[in-house]
């Protein structure tokens, strides 16, 4: 995936509100309701909903900025000083070694980025270690693995009796692929893809469990654990099972009352807007909102008054005659 900061067209020093606000016009350009005649616009709306995922999250973009993931917000190691050579104390190279009296340095990414562990272990051919890939093969190899860091965001967790070691992966879904149901495709450390089924309404942050996805063990392999997030959208917030949305529309229709197109996660229904409708007003569309185990959510359109983009003579008399003979104070309860 390309650089995150160029697929959505801002700088490495951008704010956190211009990112969002690059994501939104970008996302509203690039929809695929709004491309139903070019196949690639599905592709280029994932890599911008991709792309926000890392720098709409403070620490991811702070991980991505440091150099600890990838635009895909997988792990990348970079090595940790003393080159490629024999350190001070033992062992060798950058990656992982065996230190003093066969101590084996292991490293976890988490929260805080690379981090350096040890154990007790027994050194390989000639005392050494041979990289990276065999910490990996280490932390996912049979009975009584321990918890470490796994490749492309996975990780092992002791199983025990001798069973393999579960695996534990983060999958992001678009919030229309988590309400009506999808299929995805995940990859595993030792590079088999596994077709992962997306229940319809799941829940933000629920865990998939696909049996004898795990590491391999004497008894048997361990599972898959996926813990499924709901990526953002680009007109709907998630509420619990309610869907937030806010309305644009025109003086005139606030003014004059109107029928108005909403969107919803299915397809669009019209909204009748009565006259003297101010900004800021929610109207509640029952059972349009996200699947729940206790019944559909519903949908809350609060409206918002987009003034034209361009005024001209007549729009200022005609304010400015409303502002001499017909004043009033929307703020006189403040």
């Amino acid at each position: 995936m390309r650089d995150p900061y160029e697929v959505l067209g801002v700088d490495r020093k951008a704010s956190a509100g211009d990112i969002k606000s690059a994501f939104r016009k970008l996302a509203k350009k690039l929809h695929p309701d709004a491309n139903k005649n070019d196949p690639k616009a599905a592709g280029r709306f994932a890599e911008i909903n991709a792309a926000y995922e890392i720098l709409g999250e403070d620490d991811k973009r702070k991980a991505f900025d440091r150099g600890e993931i990838d635009a895909e917000g997988k792990p990348r190691f970079q090595g940790f000083g003393g080159g490629a050579g024999a350190r001070p104390g033992g062992g060798f190279g950058t990656g992982g070694a065996y230190g003093p009296e066969g101590e084996f340095e292991t490293f976890t990414f988490g929260p805080e980025g690379f981090t350096r562990g040890a154990r007790r272990g027994r050194a390989g051919a000639g005392g050494g270690f041979g990289g990276f890939e065999d910490i990996l093969r280490d932390a996912f190899a049979g009975a009584g693995a321990r918890r470490g860091g796994g490749a492309a965001g996975f990780e092992a967790e002791d199983f025990g009796g001798g069973a393999g070691a579960n695996v534990t992966a983060a999958l992001t879904v678009s919030l229309p692929d988590a309400a009506h149901g999808a299929t995805q495709r995940v990859r595993l450390p030792n590079g088999k893809d596994v077709e992962v089924k997306i229940p319809a309404g799941i829940a933000d942050g629920q865990q998939i469990r696909l049996r004898g996805q795990g590491a391999a063990g004497p008894n048997g392999p361990g599972d898959l654990l996926i813990t499924v997030s709901i990526g953002p959208h680009a007109i709907f917030t998630l509420d619990a099972a309610d869907i937030r949305l806010d309305l644009p529309v025109t003086l005139y229709e606030a003014a004059l009352g109107a029928k108005v197109r909403v969107p919803t996660l299915d397809r669009p229904v019209e909204l009748t807007i009565p006259p003297g409708t101010s900004s800021g007003r929610t109207f509640r569309l029952k059972g349009k909102g996200y699947p729940a185990k206790d019944g559909r959510g519903d949908l809350l359109a609060t409206i918002r008054i987009m003034l034209p983009p361009q005024s001209d003579e007549e729009f200022e008399a005609l304010m400015k005659k409303w502002r001499t003979e017909k004043p009033y104070d929307p703020r006189k309860d403040m």
